[in-house]
């Protein structure tokens, strides 16, 4: 689904209905591609450490060694 600003602001509730669908949307602003909008999924989505989502992860210490195992350096 694509919509304009205007339309964003105008229209928040059917864009709202379309992602809890399961679509994205497109905004754009003057003619011009400015963001996406995608579904939450809380459950089954793969979390992504580059944005430190680990609060239920547990030893946050162990999964950084386990990042950080593949950059070692035994020259």
């Amino acid at each position: 689904m694509t919509v304009s600003a205007k339309e964003l602001r105008f229209r928040t509730a059917m864009v709202f209905d379309a992602l809890e669908k399961g679509e994205s949307v497109l905004v754009t602003y003057r003619g011009r591609k400015r963001a996406w909008l995608v579904p939450y999924r809380q459950k089954g989505v793969k979390k992504d450490y580059l944005f430190g989502v680990w609060s239920d992860e547990g030893d946050v210490e162990r999964q950084v060694r386990e990042m950080r195992e593949g950059r070692r350096f035994d020259g």
